[in-house]
């Protein structure tokens, strides 16, 4: 990259480029040939910066200026008024209390996180090999292969405090000694990037973001273990990741950072890339192992663990793509310095998808031990609208949801689970007050039962029993002991199930249950969403007093279940509404309510109808 003027930094990740990023690189070099400056800007393709809901965004320097949602037809303001007359666009700054925020450090976004695995995401080009470099990157290898030994590495990952960021938790040196300690004429070690949570996106970003950054990770603690090959495990639906760290893989290659006697210390080491077909399960590190293998994706009882017999039956050590992201920066800064951030058993930084009702979505890391208030209100933002907080649901499909009772929890591994979430692979999902948290639960079900693999019966058999449970309750045909059923069906299913997937796959019901019991009661008893989103629990109704006579409503029925005219105003049939909201949905004067219940109506035919039934078995 040579010396130019300006540093056009243009966020390239998923998000931005959906949202038009690509196309708006092209049109600033189209725009800056036209001015004839095209030589004093260098525009460079960057990772994921964070700030999803300002997306596209990009950041200018040397001010640091910071745009949010750039479009194609901004480009040439752009460059006129801030390239060429030194006049930055301030409206396309973040806008915050009636004043202009120009610099990115002063977005409130970023106040409170502190980069370490997305220490280069958002800064360098991905693709570029000179920019890691440039940034520090390979110098922890080089130290920890002409100066380290084995257990010396093994030994600052300890005093680190490091624990796997895939969900568990699990100290890393403890994995990397147990295979260290493994004798054994072939190691593996794999980095798991199926990626699977609902709203997750964190593997993915550090992927296509700084892919070195994995890579030499994955090196380091290859020498430590005594491991000389790896493998990168990515889902299919992650093309870019995928491209970007074959690149990686390839560019570490051609100048010797890989292969043979890397740095001159006889340290030989190769890598390559295996694609997952989506399947959440894989997640799991036997079921990974074994769709690595070319078998069903799979989990298998143990001991032995993969540390013993792994990938073909060799030790290996499976890390997630966050705890190798962490490797080269703590052999850069040192142990006690990430030691230093966190709590006393969680230590240094998460990253975390936050996502949801919330004003700033997107890719954030923060120290651990910080609390959900300053995680959703400082960082996140807030709620959208008049919207009140409600719930959070951490740890994906397998965690819990959180309360506004819960705020000032700090987020780390053992204050999450004993409040019965867990922090997951990062994962935050941000609900408001609108949201039934018995659908919340069925939809976290719901994806769990198309996920089992099966192999196992408590999870097989017992999660489909669950969610035939909600779905009899979300239908208003729930029945007293449903609660206490779905308690003892996922308190055995946690108990009894193969992998983590079927032990932690109740998490979603179970934490509803303990904080919105009532929810469930009213579901039973009252036949009733107070939210409204449970279909079948509430009706439409035609206010006479507010109807017009316009007729719009029923001309857009699909079951043509609304009647009447302009004198006598207009009125919904019950029994045949299909409650499909379009009639809710075109009303000029808003004379439509959802109402909370099922109509009497309809209770009356469900009546007739069981009846009827009954008669018939009879």
């Amino acid at each position: 990259m040579s010396l130019k003027r300006i540093d056009l930094l243009i966020c390239c990740g998923s998000g931005c480029v959906s949202a038009g990023a690509l196309k708006i690189k092209e049109r600033f070099h189209e725009v800056l040939a036209e001015h004839n400056i095209a030589n004093e800007v260098n525009i460079i393709e960057t990772g994921c910066m964070g700030p999803c809901d300002y997306g596209p965004v990009m950041v200018i320097y040397p001010e640091g200026i910071f745009y949010k949602k750039v479009t194609v037809d901004d480009v040439a303001e752009i460059v006129a008024e801030h390239f060429v007359k030194g006049r930055p666009v301030s409206r396309l700054m973040l806008q915050d209390e009636e004043k202009t925020i120009a610099a990115k450090k002063d977005v409130p976004f970023y106040q409170k996180q502190v980069k370490v695995a997305l220490e280069n995401c958002g800064y360098i080009n991905p693709e570029s090999l000179d920019e890691y470099i440039a940034t520090g990157g390979y110098e922890a290898l080089g130290t920890v292969l002409t100066e380290m030994k084995p257990q010396d590495v093994i030994n600052v990952i300890k005093d680190s405090g490091l624990r796997g960021r895939g969900g568990g938790g699990f100290p890393t040196h403890i994995k990397w000694q147990m295979v260290h300690d493994n004798k054994s004429d072939e190691k593996y070690i794999i980095c798991n990037g199926d990626e699977g949570d609902p709203g997750a996106f964190m593997d993915r970003s550090l992927l296509e973001g700084d892919p070195h950054r994995v890579l030499e990770g994955m090196m380091i603690a290859a020498y430590a273990m005594g491991a000389t090959n790896g493998f990168f495990y990515i889902r299919a639906e992650y093309p870019l990741a995928i491209k970007r760290i074959k690149m990686a893989i390839q560019q570490a290659k051609e100048v010797g950072l890989m292969g043979k006697d890397v740095f001159g210390s006889g340290f030989c080491f190769d890598a390559e890339v295996r694609t997952g077909a989506g399947a959440f399960v894989c997640g799991e590190e036997m079921a990974l192992i074994h769709s690595i293998e070319g078998q069903r994706g799979n989990p298998t009882p143990k001991p032995p663990y993969p540390a013993v017999q792994g990938l073909w039956g060799k030790p290996t050590v499976v890390n997630n793509v966050e705890t190798l992201g962490n490797i080269s920066t703590i052999f850069r800064k040192g142990a006690q310095w990430f030691a230093s951030m966190g709590t006393e058993k969680s230590k240094g930084t998460k990253v975390f998808a936050l996502t949801g009702d919330i004003k700033n979505t997107g890719l954030v890391e923060v120290p651990m031990g910080i609390t959900l208030r300053e995680l959703i209100f400082d960082v996140g933002g807030g709620m959208i609208g008049d919207h009140k907080f409600k719930a959070v649901q951490l740890g994906g499909p397998s965690g819990g949801c959180l309360t506004v009772d819960h705020l000032d929890t700090g987020v780390d591994y053992e204050s999450l689970k004993e409040r019965g979430a867990m922090m997951g692979s990062g994962g935050v999902i941000v609900m408001n007050d609108d949201k039934c948290m018995v659908n919340v639960a069925k939809f976290f079900m719901d994806f769990c039962v198309e996920e089992s693999c099966g192999k196992c019966s408590p999870c097989r058999i017992g999660l489909k029993q669950m969610l035939e449970i909600l779905e009899r309750i979300t239908s208003g045909y729930g029945r007293e002991g449903d609660i206490e059923e779905l308690q003892r069906l996922g308190e055995s299913i946690s108990k009894l199930s193969l992998c983590g997937l079927g032990q932690t796959a109740p998490n979603p019901v179970l934490s509803t249950i303990r904080y919105f019991r009532d929810e469930y009661e009213a579901h039973i008893r009252d036949k009733s969403c107070s939210n409204k989103v449970c279909l079948d629990l509430m009706h439409f109704n035609i206010d006479k007093d507010r109807c017009i006579g316009c007729s719009l409503c029923a001309r857009k029925c699909p079951v043509t279940c609304i009647t009447g005219s302009r004198e006598e105003k207009y009125t919904i049939n019950q029994v045949d509404c299909v409650k499909c909201g379009n009639c809710f949905d075109v009303c000029p004067v808003k004379a439509i309510d959802k109402v909370p219940g099922i109509h009497p109506a309809v209770a009356a035919n469900r009546e007739a109808l069981k009846k009827a039934a009954h008669n018939h078995e009879d």
